[in-house]
C-alpha cells in the first residue's frame, strides 16, 4: 500500500494548502509504514517540484504536458486513476480546494473508493480507518469510517500544521500517461484569478464587514486594517448581494467556508448562515453596536460599539504595534 498525493499547482506554483495536506499525507504514510508518491499535473518549474521532496515525499510523478495547465476534473481523474494503478496506491490524499471538490468525487466513482472530505485529524487506523471532520455547518464533528479497499481523503484548509522545509531526496519521474480524452465534453476556455490579493481560503487573518458598514464608500477602513495585519478581506452575503463587495469575498453557508487563525467580523450580526462559513476559525473577534447580536455567542472576543468609532482606534493600535515589531 502506498499513498498517492495530488500536488495541485496554481499557475505553476504550490501554495500553503498543498503543503498542509502534504504534511498530513506524510504523517499518514508514517503511521501506515509506507511511502508517499506525489503527482503534479501541468507545467511546473523544477525548483518548485523540489519543494515537494522536503515534505516526506519519496517520489514525484511529473506530468508536464501543457494540456494539464488548465484544470479539467474529468481529465485529471483519468490521470490519477492511471497513477493509482501504476503505483499500486490504496490511499489518495489532496487538499480541500475548489478543484478538489469536483475532482475527488469523480475519482471516487471511477475507482470505487470511499471518500471523506475536509478531514481535520489523522485517521484512526486502530479503529478501521476513521476520519474526523466538521458536520452540520461546523456545529459539530463526525467520525467516518472508510471500509473500501481504495480510499480518498481531502484535508481541510488551515486545519493541519505544516512541517518540512528540509532537504529531501525524492526521485522525480517524468511521466506521460496515455489518457483517452475523446469523451470529454467540457472545455475550459478561460480561468480568471484575482491578482494582488491574499486568497481568502488560504488567509491566516481575515477582516470581514457586514451591513453595519452602511455602504461601500466606508470599506476603506476594512481594507486599511487588513493591509496592516496582512489579512484578506471578506463580507457577509447581504453585502455581496447589494453589490457593495464582490461575491468572491462572500463567506458563509452559500459562499466560501474559511478557517483562518483570526477572523474579525465588523458590523455583522452573526446569522447561522454566516457562522456556518467561519466557525472553523481558531479565534473570532466580533465588533457590533448591538449587544444582543448573535455573533457575540460564537466569538472568543467581543467589542460592543459603533464600527465607525472602534475601527479607527483598532487601525491606530495596529499601526503602533507594527511600527515596533
Amino acid at each position: 500500500m502506498s499513498v498517492l498525493f495530488f500536488a495541485e499547482n496554481i499557475e505553476g506554483k504550490f501554495h500553503k494548502p498543498v503543503f498542509e495536506a502534504l504534511t498530513y499525507a506524510s504523517d499518514v504514510a508514517t503511521k501506515l509504514n509506507t511511502n508517499v508518491i506525489a503527482i503534479s499535473l501541468g507545467t511546473v518549474d523544477v525548483e518548485e517540484l523540489k519543494k515537494l521532496s522536503s515534505y516526506g515525499v519519496n517520489k514525484v510523478l511529473n506530468v508536464a504536458d501543457a494540456k494539464y495547465n488548465t484544470f479539467n476534473s474529468a481529465m485529471y481523474a483519468s490521470v490519477l486513476q492511471l497513477a493509482i494503478e501504476k503505483e499500486m496506491a490504496d490511499l489518495v490524499i489532496m487538499s480541500s480546494t475548489f478543484n478538489a471538490k469536483s475532482l475527488a468525487p469523480r475519482l471516487s466513482a471511477k475507482i470505487n473508493a470511499g471518500l471523506v472530505t475536509n478531514a481535520i485529524e489523522l485517521p484512526d487506523i486502530n479503529n478501521g480507518f476513521t476520519i474526523k471532520k466538521p458536520v452540520y455547518s461546523g456545529k459539530g464533528f463526525g467520525l467516518f469510517r472508510i471500509a473500501t479497499d481504495k480510499k480518498i481523503v481531502t484535508v481541510a484548509i488551515n486545519s493541519y500544521h505544516v512541517t518540512g522545509g528540509n532537504e529531501g531526496n525524492a526521485i522525480t519521474e517524468d511521466w506521460a500517461p496515455q489518457v483517452n480524452d475523446t469523451g470529454l465534453n467540457i472545455k475550459v476556455l478561460e480561468t480568471i484569478r484575482q491578482k494582488g490579493k491574499i486568497s481568502l481560503p488560504e488567509a491566516e487573518i481575515v477582516v470581514s464587514g457586514g451591513r453595519g458598514m452602511k455602504g461601500p464608500e466606508n470599506w476603506g477602513m476594512i481594507e486599511e486594517l487588513a493591509d496592516i495585519l496582512g489579512a484578506a478581506t471578506a463580507c457577509s452575503k447581504p453585502v455581496a448581494d447589494v453589490g457593495w463587495r464582490p461575491h468572491s469575498e462572500h463567506v458563509g453557508q452559500t459562499g466560501l467556508t474559511i478557517s483562518p487563525d483570526l477572523y474579525i467580523a465588523i458590523g455583522i450580526s452573526g446569522a447561522i448562515q454566516h457562522l456556518a462559513g467561519v466557525s472553523g476559525s481558531k479565534v473570532i473577534v466580533a465588533i457590533n453596536k448591538d449587544p444582543e447580536a448573535p455573533f457575540f455567542k460564537a466569538a472568543d472576543y467581543g467589542i460592543v460599539g459603533d464600527a465607525f468609532e472602534v475601527l479607527p482606534k483598532l487601525i491606530e493600535a495596529a499601526k503602533k504595534i507594527k511600527a515596533h515589531a
